[in-house]
């Protein structure tokens, strides 16, 4: 390892004095330099252009602009050190071993960056969808090499390493058509559980977005100390309604019909006795 490292600053050293003699040729490589790196960016805007004109997905088309940007830079940068006079060869060589000694150094960052490759092609989510990932959630800002940016729903700015979404569970709400709400409920004992539960059909149904198919239903959970415990469940249209917005909905709906219908909503109560 150490000749592979002596020969590497060897190579380095003289690559370094031979651009003193070359002032003419290093200008020249430099405006190539630049001039590609301008290139890179319009490259990059071109291809993304012409795959969305094709209507491909928003990751592959970022993937795709970001692999042709760097290609771009790294043929600019190898012409120029080759209209510089320098041999390229020995250098890349020399640059391939020591990229491959920091890169195992740096194994967290290269995992992130596979991470984030495999993320933009697999399209678990896409950009603008809703998900959960590690106890966050948030809509998808964007997926770079190293990180997945969201905006959790109460407007947190949150950066999760690629490796970690990647290697957890991923909820995915937007791609959900349509999602179940159950809300638990306590009614009195001297309450009639078939008019409970005709009631409390008839005002989830009337929510916005709720769907007839599945149908609202009411679940018999047991006796609790204060009340009967039941269950309300409806499904929504993901589309038409937030999942706060209808559950949101139903806890009042709920509510007023039972105080309408005289249906007693008992909560826990306690006695305290004093003795002097």
């Amino acid at each position: 390892m150490e000749n592979v490292w002596n020969n590497l600053v060897i190579s380095i050293n003289n690559w370094w004095d031979n651009l003193y003699g070359n002032a003419p040729q290093m200008i020249a490589a430099l405006l190539i330099f630049i001039v590609g790196v301008y290139l890179s960016r319009f490259a990059k805007k071109i291809t993304e252009v012409v795959m969305t004109r094709r209507k491909a997905d928003k990751e592959i088309t970022l993937l795709t602009g970001r692999i042709v940007r760097w290609a771009v830079v790294i043929f600019a940068l190898v012409f120029a050190l080759q209209q510089a006079g320098q041999e390229v060869s020995a250098l890349l060589a020399g640059l391939g071993i020591l990229g491959f000694t920091v890169g195992f150094a740096l194994q967290d960052v290269s995992a992130n960056f596979v991470a984030g490759a495999l993320l933009l092609i697999q399209q678990p989510f896409d950009l603008g969808d809703l998900i959960e990932v590690e106890s966050f959630t948030g809509t998808v800002q964007n997926v770079d090499l190293r990180s997945t940016e969201l905006i959790t729903l109460d407007g947190r700015h949150i950066l999760i390493p690629n490796s970690t979404v990647f290697t957890n569970t991923i909820i995915n709400f937007t791609r959900t058509e349509k999602r179940r709400i159950s809300l638990d409920i306590g009614v009195g004992y001297d309450a009639d559980l078939e008019a409970v539960e005709k009631l409390a059909i008839k005002t989830v149904a009337k929510i916005p977005g709720v769907l007839a198919d599945p149908a609202p239903a009411v679940f018999m959970n047991g006796f609790g100390d204060f009340a009967m415990d039941i269950t309300v469940a409806y499904w929504y249209d993901t589309k038409e309604t937030g999942f706060t917005a209808a559950k949101n909905t139903g806890i009042v709906s709920l509510k007023k019909a039972f105080e309408k219908a005289g249906i007693d909503m008992p909560y826990p109560t306690q006695a305290v006795l004093v003795k002097k």
